[in-house]
């Protein structure tokens, strides 16, 4: 739908992504904003903006697999352990640079994806998430136990920075205009292959399987390829992490991470690219706010103060999904559509 007055005359203004100046001025606002944010945010908030990039990337691949696909999966953050390990080896052992490292971690991650969503062409649902959780316990044991001389066992290992014709990005700063640029890379890739048939099959098989199937959508082929995604895209947040903290442990990439990234999912809007984003910004807002509560609660009750940070972020967090659940539980991402239904029908949105 587009706003009042404005019309579509051709084919490729109707499917495309950007369809207004309105939208084109927007974009090019939000992209300048972006890219001047670094010279004005401090240290701390630097890392912040680093992280919600790469957890975007990790959400939006899993938003692929749960919010479009209906496929659960649970061991998200150990996809990313393994991206962020065969970055690890490939830079510090074979001198790999990133941009050949970075694919070769999606592609290891996916690879490793296929295995674990073998199960998802018999099972579902509970069953499933079983299935996957194992590989949250499976790739930290082996990562900690298996070929030590290589992934450095229990210690961590080491991550040189970055370069780009000689430039080291070995900063905050610097890893700010490698982290955004994928960030938005990868999310835009998001939002092509759920226009297209591809999307279109993950869709048909999240609604009715047993239909999609009937209609010739091949289940087997469409479900892999919606794991392999989903790793695909946690394999590049976890060679941006690699990079971005420089020295890794398997104790990174925690089963409490991966339930963290379903949240997301659930208060931005299943089945939204938008979504996901809202989802981790306002995850990321509340570990802020619990980062900040502790400090004024202290200033009010001395005695309690002590261990409030570590218990408000587990209670902010099930709070804000309870929230969602019970008043708004198709998520942020809806509100905002209803904002916008709102705008493009105004003056008779009434």
């Amino acid at each position: 739908m587009r706003p009042g007055g404005v019309f579509d005359v051709k084919y490729t203004e109707d499917i495309a992504i950007i369809r207004t100046k309105a939208h084109w001025a927007l974009l090019l606002s939000g992209l300048c904003l972006l890219a001047v944010l670094p010279l004005m945010a401090s240290s701390h908030y630097l890392v912040v903006f680093n992280h919600i990039g790469i957890t975007i990337i990790a959400v939006q691949g899993l938003s692929l697999l749960t919010g479009f696909t209906g496929q659960i999966s649970i061991g998200q953050s150990a996809m990313m352990a393994v991206g962020a390990y065969t970055t690890g080896i490939l830079a510090k052992r074979y001198g790999i640079p990133f941009w050949t490292a970075i694919p070769l971690s999606g592609l290891s991650a996916g690879c490793v994806g296929l295995i674990f969503g073998l199960p998802s062409l018999r099972v579902k649902g509970f069953y499933l998430a079983m299935a996957t959780l194992a590989a949250q316990f499976i790739i930290p044991w082996m990562i900690n136990n298996v070929r030590v001389d290589i992934t450095g066992g229990v210690f961590s290992l080491v991550v040189p920075p970055p370069e780009l014709m000689g430039y080291r990005l070995d900063s905050q700063f610097k890893m700010y205009y490698l982290i955004i640029p994928l960030a938005a890379l990868m999310t835009f890739f998001v939002k092509n292959i759920v226009r297209s048939g591809i999307g279109r099959a993950f869709i048909a098989i999240r609604d009715n399987d047993l239909a999609a199937e009937v209609m010739g959508v091949n289940l087997f082929y469409y479900k892999l390829l919606s794991f392999f995604l989903c790793s695909f895209f946690a394999g590049v947040a976890g060679a941006l992490w690699a990079y971005w903290m420089r020295a890794i442990n398997a104790e990174n990439f925690t089963l409490i991470e991966s339930v963290f990234f379903l949240g997301m999912i659930i208060t931005g809007g299943m089945g939204s690219v938008t979504g996901a984003i809202f989802g981790v910004i306002y995850l990321k807002f509340l570990d802020e706010l619990a980062r900040v509560l502790p400090m004024l609660i202290g200033n009010l009750f001395p005695a309690i103060s002590v261990g409030a940070e570590a218990a408000l972020q587990p209670l902010l967090f099930g709070l804000g999904i309870l929230v969602f659940v019970l008043l708004e539980p198709r998520g942020i991402a809806h509100r905002w559509e209803m904002f916008k239904s709102y705008y493009r029908l105004w003056p008779f949105s009434d």
